[in-house]
Parts: structure tokens; sequence; C-alpha cells
């Protein structure tokens, strides 16, 4: 499918009646979004139905492509639609594939070809527990090269995305309306930041569409589309993040989800989803183990600094763990002001960092960039 398809494409997505399944029952019965847009009125009622194909004909009579195009340009707002090479890889294998992707930010920045996707989602009411885990996988993951794709909402997502953003990574927002809204209205300035840095704001719904219940199932399915896997972190058992894990599964992706307080309601989900054979993560290891894929450090020559023994040995027990500073005393005997001393030089020399529970953790970014082709990759 070529770009002269775009016109097409945009009509069909604006049009309410028909979305990814009958689009794509046209263009199979008419060759082309084309031919299937312009197709004689007896010949879209005989596969839309007499209804849907009366109110289509009526639409395409007065809507207006061109106009649509500009004004949504205008907006700075890009668009991607089916069949386009720039078209996400694994998203166009999914049964229900979006008509068109309405995207804010730089669609050259993420390299779906190439890099590896992942989802994290979870409750809009986490528990402290839930909170730390979610901040802790998002970092970890992109810090390794991972784009991590959430839904903006507020809670669960929020954290990953603020997680990636804070470890200067790549992540990617899926709204459940159009992507010139922002949805949560308080999630203003994490809108603007993950644009700002070269991630994206994707929805499928046409600018200027409000906020509907129905909408957020469906971009559910986007979230997990365009990733490997998906990682629910908490969730009731009727929640969003249950839905995400479903579509996860009949796309024939991975599901992924960290085991909770069998006393907390935020546990259902996950728990679950345990139950029913998704892979168990207290880390990413898991992770990297169940998608294949192995971390390949920088060259030796890239990675060597000059460590003192006590150094070596700090470094030696932070690769376990992160740890804090009072754990390191007392593994290593040293006094608190040596290993104090330590880690403050360690921080310098750019080998250990602190994460966001006050911990000492090795600070991957130095032994290996998370921006370098091919950090991680297929076993």
């Amino acid at each position: 499918m070529t770009n002269d398809m775009l016109p097409y494409c945009l009509g069909f997505s604006h049009f309410l009646g028909i979305g990814p399944v009958r689009f794509q029952a046209l263009v199979n019965a008419f060759g082309s979004p084309k031919k299937a847009y312009e197709a004689s009125k007896d010949n879209l009622v005989n596969i839309l139905g007499a209804k849907t194909g009366d109110r289509f004909d009526c639409f395409r009579r007065v809507f207006d492509p061109i106009k649509k195009l500009e004004e949504i340009k205008r907006k700075e707002i890009s668009i991607v639609c089916f069949g386009d090479s720039s078209y996400p890889v694994l998203l166009k294998n999914i049964p229900d594939p979006p008509i068109c992707l309405y995207v804010k930010g730089k669609p050259e920045a993420v390299n779906f070809e190439k890099k590896y996707f992942i989802a994290i989602v979870g409750t809009r009411r986490p528990t402290v527990y839930g909170q730390q885990i979610a901040r802790m996988f998002a970092a970890e993951l992109s810090r390794l090269g991972f784009v991590v794709v959430s839904g903006m909402a507020i809670g669960i997502d929020t954290i990953i995305h603020q997680s990636v953003l804070n470890n200067n990574g790549q992540t990617i927002a899926i709204l459940g309306c159009g992507v010139d809204i922002i949805y949560p209205a308080i999630n203003s300035y994490l809108y603007y930041s993950i644009i700002k840095n070269n991630g994206l704001v994707i929805s499928e719904f046409p600018p200027g569409e409000t906020v509907k219940p129905g909408l957020f199932i469906a971009r559910n399915r986007i979230i997990s589309g365009l990733c490997r896997g998906a990682v629910v972190v908490e969730g009731q058992k009727d929640s969003g993040a249950m839905i995400t894990a479903r579509y996860a599964v009949n796309q024939g992706r991975e599901v992924f989800a960290t085991p909770g307080p069998i006393n907390s309601i935020m546990s259902e989900a996950p728990n679950i989803l345990l139950k029913n054979g998704a892979k168990l993560v207290t880390s990413i290891n898991d992770i990297l183990e169940e998608l294949n894929i192995v971390a390949s450090p920088l060259p030796e020559e890239e990675k060597t600094i000059s460590l003192t023994d006590e150094e070596k040995k700090v470094i030696f027990l932070l690769k376990n763990k992160p740890m804090l500073v009072d754990e390191l005393t007392v593994k290593l005997g040293y006094p608190i002001e040596k290993i104090a001393n330590s880690l403050s030089l360690l921080e310098i020399k750019g080998a250990v960092e602190k994460n966001e529970e006050g911990k000492y953790q090795i600070k991957l970014s130095h032994f290996a960039s998370p921006n370098s082709a091919g950090y991680v990759r297929d076993n």
C-alpha cells in the first residue's frame, strides 16, 4: 500500500461504524482502500449491511480528506496508515490492526523494526509495593534499550513513563482518545515530556475524539500489539491490565506477572495470570530469558575503569542486587565512612548510582549504552 492510500484510510478511520475488522474485509473484497472507498453503494451494502452502507455513503459525500489532512498537519500530528512502510511491524500482524495511527512526536525517532518493545501495565491505584516494582522494571528495561509502552493513565502507567524518562529512555503512550487531547489532564507535563524526549504519543482514534469508556478497551490491544510481551504489575481481576493481558495472549505475545500478596485486591490480576501460565517475574532477567534476549556489554576497552581493591569488592556485591550503605558495611566489615567514600568515588567514575529506593546499584549505562545498536539481542 502506498501513500496515495492515505486519504482513503483517513476517511475510513473517521467514520464511526467501520473499524479495523470491517476495513480489512472491505480491502480484501475490493483490492485496496481506494477501491473500497469509491465502491458503489450497492456493493458496500453487500458487505456492510444496509444501515452502515447507507450511512457511509452519506459520510463520504461530505467528508473532505484533503482538508482534514491539512487540519491534522497544523496540529503537528503525523499519520501512519496500514500498509505504510513505517507502520509498526508487530502491530501489523495482530488480528485487528488500526486503520491509521495518529502520532504526536517524531515517528522516525523510534525504530519499530529493530527496537525491543515491552508493555508494562497496572492499576490506577497501586500499592507502595506496586509503585516500587513498576519504577524498578521500567528503569532497568529502559537502560537496556527497550522502548517501554503503557497507557498514560494515572497510577502504574504514569510511574512507568516517568521512570523511563528519568533514565533517558524511550517510552510510548497509547491513548484512548485523540492524541490532541491530554487525558488525564493532570498528566499534561508527562505528555509533553514524552514527546520532547524522543518518545511518542499514539492513538488510533482521530484527533478531537473525546474520552469514551469503550475506547480504552480498544486501545489496550495496541499496547500489547506493539510489544513482544506485556508485564502486569498490579490490578484487580476485571481491570484494564487484565484486558491487556488477554489481548497479549490472543496476539501471541508473552505475558509476565509480578507476584503479589494474596490478601491484596491489587494482586488479583497478576495472581490469576500466574495460575493460568503467565511467566512469574521477580527481575528483568526473567523477561530477558523468556524473550530469548541477552544483554551485550560494550567491548572491554570501553568499560574499563581504574578501581581500588575496596571498590572492586563493592562492585562485586552490587552485581547481585542493589544495597544500602548499611548493608554494604555489614557485608564487607569496613567502617561506614570508608564504604561511603568508596561509593562517592564510584559515582564520580560513573560505575554506580542510587536508585529510587536510595540503594546503590551498578550503573548499567556505564557498562553498555542503552542507545548502542545490539545492546540487547536475540540469543
